[in-house]
């Protein structure tokens, strides 16, 4: 248990579409209200926004007992490039799209109760993820949106010269596509936006040959080399992505593992009937998905990019590596 009377509230007006900002300002009114000392942390861009927690976290004067993160998964990870390593928890209020991190927690949608959550001081220590990618291009090189007008070209990922801490769930290639394209949508709202963007994304190339290399899996030796032509390839440690979408079922956030889906080439019609099973919440029942368990994964893949907790972090080659009781986070 740690007792909370002083938080560094992070915000992003741009989660949810909007929703962060107003989910933002009532924590912030709900936390005062009880006393609590309050920090809001929001830079211009997501670099800034990290830059300036860091100099909040750094500071004896501004150091606070935890770190909220007021928004959805793309500001939790920019959130984790700064606070991984401090000893400080960190807190969710609710208030982005999908939200993958804080409904693996139990943390509850609902702004008070997630402000309750907080202020109880309940502690767990999780496991997080790195991911070491190429630089990213402006393009995938089939037509579909990589790094556009609705990205954020100075998200911390994006300068390649470190690996970046994710929570939940790294996409790749096709994967990695729909997320990106749904960023850029503004309609339909809430999860549909990635079910439209992968009908969207279909109209292209699906499945490219991908070289899988294993290490540290409790059910293959070092060194297993799996070379396929792919669809889909996730990294979770984590179940779900995209608001709910069971990609990686088996995932355990506390296992000192991550979880690798690979669905492999398929045709667009049968590509098209999983996707409502993916959308629902529901494992994948089809022979072309296989799950992986490993402590560090090497994905290779040409034109393929790859994003985690939503936002762009690069290209493939990457490496992603589990990174066992890296965070403690303040849950229910």
């Amino acid at each position: 248990m740690t007792s909370i009377r002083s938080i560094a509230l992070v915000t992003n007006p741009l989660s949810g579409h909007g929703k962060g900002a107003e989910v933002a300002v009532a924590a912030a009114d709900q936390f005062a209200a009880r006393g609590i000392q309050v920090t809001v942390v929001h830079g211009d861009s997501a670099a800034d926004t990290e830059r300036l927690l860091r100099e909040t976290l750094a500071d004896p004067a501004t150091r606070p007992d935890a770190v909220v993160a007021a928004g959805g998964d793309g500001l939790v990870c920019v959130t984790l490039q700064a606070v991984v390593g401090t000893g400080i928890p960190l807190g969710l209020v609710p208030g982005g799209t999908g939200n993958d991190l804080a409904r693996e927690l139990g943390i509850p949608d609902e702004t008070t109760a997630a402000v309750d959550v907080v202020l109880a001081g309940k502690t767990r220590t999780v496991d997080l993820g790195t991911v070491a990618a190429q630089p990213i291009g402006k393009s995938s090189g089939a037509g579909s949106p990589v790094l556009g007008a609705g990205a954020d070209a100075t998200h911390p990922a994006l300068d390649a010269t470190r690996p970046i801490w994710f929570a939940t769930v790294t996409g790749t290639g096709l994967d990695a596509r729909v997320t990106l394209r749904a960023n850029e949508m503004r309609w339909p709202k809430g999860p549909i936006r990635y079910t439209l963007a992968a009908l969207l994304e279909l109209a292209g190339k699906l499945a490219v040959p991908y070289r899988i290399e294993l290490t540290g899996s409790p059910d293959h030796p070092d060194g297993t080399v799996l070379e396929l032509d792919a669809c889909m390839v996730a990294v979770g440690n984590t179940r779900t992505y995209g608001g709910g979408m069971l990609i990686c079922p088996d995932a355990e956030i506390d296992d000192g593992l991550l979880d690798l889906t690979v669905v492999g080439a398929m045709s667009r019609l049968d590509m098209i009937r999983l996707l409502p099973t993916l959308s629902s919440g529901k494992r994948i029942d089809h022979p072309a998905a296989v799950q992986y368990r490993a402590a560090e994964i090497r994905l290779t893949a040409p034109g393929a990019p790859a994003t985690a907790d939503g936002d762009p972090v690069g290209m493939l080659p990457a490496v992603f590596r589990a990174q066992a009781g890296a965070l403690d986070v303040l849950v229910p």
